[in-house]
């Protein structure tokens, strides 16, 4: 059984799919979520599945030890935020790099870095009149929204559409694959260790 950690700031619900699709798997396991909101919805997922949960401390995070003891102590093939909201601090890129992944709601090198998450997102590109959007997940280094891609999915941009209608349809988009792409790559990094 491969571990992986979340990071995540808000309501879970990418986590809680990444949860659901490895408990059916049974080879990965998300061993714990790190949370920088007490009360945002991910940390009630986490007690109502027995993972443990560290609530994060800004000053501990970017001024101090940022964690890597906790972090450590789970053991992680893989790093995975699924919507946190804070640059990772370089600690932990440096001792994770190429293990920590991001998954963003658009097709980057658009629309992304700092100030461009959630309806943000979805506001700039229908304001735009882009045709296509979509998802972007990509290797987390020291810059909001910049590590190189390692998959893309894209949708429609309806003429008609809202950020509600069009966040809709991102979402379906990133509970399909982001759970494979995560088994993919955990899959890769146990035959390339072996």
């Amino acid at each position: 059984m491969e571990n992986i950690i979340i990071f995540a700031s808000g309501s879970g619900t990418n986590a809680k799919n990444i949860i659901e699709y490895f408990k059916q798997k049974g080879n990965i396991r998300v061993a714990a979520i790190f949370c920088n909101k007490p009360q945002a919805g991910v940390v009630d997922i986490a007690k109502n599945e027995n993972i443990p949960c560290i609530i994060i401390e800004k000053e501990a995070f970017f001024r101090g030890h940022s964690y890597l003891p906790e972090i450590k102590k789970y053991n992680p093939v893989l790093i995975v935020l699924a919507g946190f909201l804070w640059i990772i601090p370089p600690a932990i890129i440096q001792e994770y790099r190429g293990s920590i992944i991001n998954i963003h709601p658009a097709l980057l090198p658009k629309y992304g870095g700092k100030g461009f998450y959630g309806k943000f997102v979805h506001e700039a590109v229908i304001a735009a009149g882009e045709k296509e959007s979509g998802i972007t997940i990509h290797y987390v280094d020291e810059v909001y929204d910049h590590g190189d891609a390692i998959f893309q999915a894209k949708c429609e941009v309806l003429p008609e559409d809202s950020p509600d209608t069009l966040a809709a349809r991102i979402h379906r988009l990133e509970y399909a694959h982001f759970p494979v792409v995560i088994e993919k790559l955990v899959s890769q990094k146990i035959q390339k260790s072996a």
